[in-house]
């Protein structure tokens, strides 16, 4: 009983904390509205161009498949560190893991994802 007090506590504690940063923010912020604050920064430098410049999809698609793709390597890391220790399940997951991302980067190449032209 006595962790649920503590627990119970912690969060509404927690919680008049956050919300009393987010009041705080909304009172201290700066609203005066100018055209030298909404322009780029650029080290000082007088900006010459928008800072909004359009990138093509593709550079958007190579980077979701390399995220996925880095992702997976994160969690197939300590499975291969602990591979002796786990059992038949365990290798039949990773190998069910790998398979579904290996169907995901062939459904990729057969969409045309992967060809830059």
């Amino acid at each position: 009983m006595k962790e649920l007090v503590c627990l119970a506590i912690f969060v509404v504690l927690s919680t008049i904390l956050a919300i009393l940063m987010v009041v705080a923010g909304f009172l201290c912020q700066y609203k005066k509205e100018s055209a030298l604050k909404n322009t780029t920064y650029e080290c000082g430098i007088t900006p010459f161009e928008d800072a909004k410049i359009k990138f093509d999809i593709r550079y958007f698609n190579y980077a979701i498949l390399f995220l996925i793709f880095d992702i997976e390597t994160i969690f197939l890391y300590p499975f291969a560190i602990s591979l002796n220790s786990l059992g038949i399940f365990a290798v039949a997951e990773a190998f069910l893991f790998v398979g579904i991302l290996l169907f995901g980067l062939i459904f990729a190449i057969k969409k045309r994802m992967l060809r830059w032209i």
